[in-house]
């Protein structure tokens, strides 16, 4: 009996740090992810047609990421991206 106690106690430790191993994408990272995301795939490869890193709500995400303000720049870059019918991305 006490081997499985200690069995099922050491096995719940195991999993315990194996969740808090692993990592939670920080919103810098979130911000810049959405915003190469958007450069990448945001832009026509056709002559003359062209969005991507020139588009208004993607410089001013880009701003509010530069100067700390991360939910504002990740919520406006999910807007962005909705709203041009691309999909978000997960966090990394």
């Amino acid at each position: 009996m006490t081997r499985v106690i200690v069995t099922v106690v050491v096995a719940m430790a195991t999993a315990a740090s194996v969740c808090l191993a692993q990592t939670v994408q920080s919103p810098k990272a979130r911000c810049e992810q959405l915003i190469d995301y958007f450069d990448y795939y945001g832009q026509s490869r056709r002559e003359g047609v062209s969005d991507g890193a020139r588009n208004m709500d993607r410089i001013g995400a880009g701003i509010d990421c530069d100067r700390g303000n991360y939910q504002q720049g990740i919520a406006m870059m999910e807007t962005l991206l909705r709203n041009k019918r691309m999909g978000i991305p997960r966090p990394q």
